[in-house]
């Protein structure tokens, strides 16, 4: 084929009658820039216009593309790399290392869109996740193979949560992790990695020994790589639940980037917006990631993700949809970070759908509730306190 034209991201592309790609597929443009360094981008097709026309979304920035360059049809959906190789690298949304530390020796690769399982794959028994974080386990406990909301600004100690996570995964069961950093700063994605080596997470020495493997698409890229990054991520964990029958602990931060750059995509193919805004198709584009984060007879996949809601409205479309797929919320708090009390997991504002009797037992239950009682007194009693001081509470409530 042949490029017709270029509007910033997004590519449309002339096939000869009869060649025409799929939807989803990978198509190449190679070619030379008019200073003549090489050019290699990455699209992937989103709408067959008619006319032999495919419209297509670039991967990476589209500098230096002409007019009538030739593109290459690789006639199947993105492919990246998957299995024990993968672990202790970064990569891009294309499954290219980006951490200059040579190819990665896998054969194994596999593409990002797939269908999500189906429902005689699924395992259907309900069981805790132990994370081994005391005031989560207790209080508002993780399903195996669910999906938890991490909510929290900048600073009130997600990374340290997410690294001690991924440690305990690694220790008390065996699994891998794998984190998909969609739309966020680049720096923090530097320090996780800093700190991912630092805590012995990433084994520099035998870097098969690693217990996380890293997909980054973050905020520079084009809104093609932020809305498929999290994608590349969630095949990479499918497979060590596939195919190795892991445990897998999926990381995406920020699922809210993911939604955002849909909207970018959305407008850049005249998709007609919706409500605030977002694109029309928001709902289904969320389903198909969040559907194949599930547990499986093979393996699970527990998912965690930061969650940023944007101007602290719990109603914005964004945010709304995501709830509809959690199990659980970890709400950090600005106020214990502040007092120096970590992690920082605000017990009354955190929720579970698996803290029930029938689940937990009596007796965990029971000991929640009562410790919930507790701190909800307390918070009741500080404005007493704050006001008229200590002296004017009965005795009990001293206690």
């Amino acid at each position: 084929g042949q490029i017709a034209q270029i509007i910033g991201p997004v590519l449309d592309v002339a096939f000869p009658p009869g060649k025409m790609p799929n939807i989803y597929n990978a198509l190449v443009v190679k070619g030379r820039d008019t200073v003549g360094q090489p050019i290699n981008v990455t699209c992937e097709v989103q709408q067959l216009l008619g006319n032999s026309r495919v419209r297509a979304v670039a991967m990476s920035a589209t500098d230096g593309l002409t007019r009538g360059m030739e593109v290459i049809d690789t006639g199947a959906p993105l492919s990246v790399p998957v299995g024990g190789a993968t672990l202790g690298r970064i990569f891009n949304v294309l499954g290219e290392p980006v951490d200059n530390l040579g190819p990665v020796d896998t054969l194994t690769t596999s593409p990002i869109h797939k269908p999500a399982p189906a429902f005689i794959q699924l395992d259907t028994k309900l069981s805790i996740f132990e994370t081994g974080i005391k005031v989560v386990d207790l209080l508002a406990p993780y399903r195996r193979g669910g999906k938890i909301g991490l909510f929290g600004g900048a600073g009130v100690g997600k990374t340290v949560l997410i690294m001690e996570l991924i440690n305990n995964i690694a220790k008390a069961h065996g699994g891998v992790s794998v984190f998909g950093g969609v739309g966020e700063r680049t720096r923090e994605g530097n320090d996780l990695y800093m700190e991912m080596k630092e805590s012995g997470v990433i084994n520099e020495q035998n870097i098969e020994e690693s217990k996380v493997a890293l997909v980054y698409g973050q905020m520079n890229e084009p809104p093609g790589a932020r809305m498929r990054v999290g994608l590349t991520a969630l095949t990479m964990a499918e497979y060590f639940r596939d195919v190795n029958e892991q445990d897998v602990l999926l990381f995406i931060d920020n699922i809210f980037r993911f939604v955002q750059a849909g909207s970018e995509v959305s407008a850049l193919l005249g998709r007609m917006p919706s409500a605030v805004g977002y694109q029309p198709t928001l709902s289904t584009e969320m389903g198909s990631l969040q559907e194949r984060i599930t547990s499986t007879k093979e393996g699970s996949i527990t998912s965690i993700q930061a969650v940023y809601v944007p101007a602290d409205d719990l109603t914005d479309p964004a945010p709304a949809t995501t709830f509809a797929h959690l199990d659980a919320t970890t709400v950090l708090s600005r106020g214990l970070a502040a007092k120096g009390i970590y992690p920082a997991v605000d017990p009354l504002d955190s929720t579970s759908t698996m803290l029930q009797p029938r689940i937990v037992g009596e007796e965990h239950y029971e000991t929640a509730q009562r410790v919930k009682q507790t701190l909800q007194r307390y918070k009741e009693l500080q404005d007493i306190i704050a006001i008229l001081g200590l002296d004017e509470l009965s005795e009990e409530d001293r206690l």
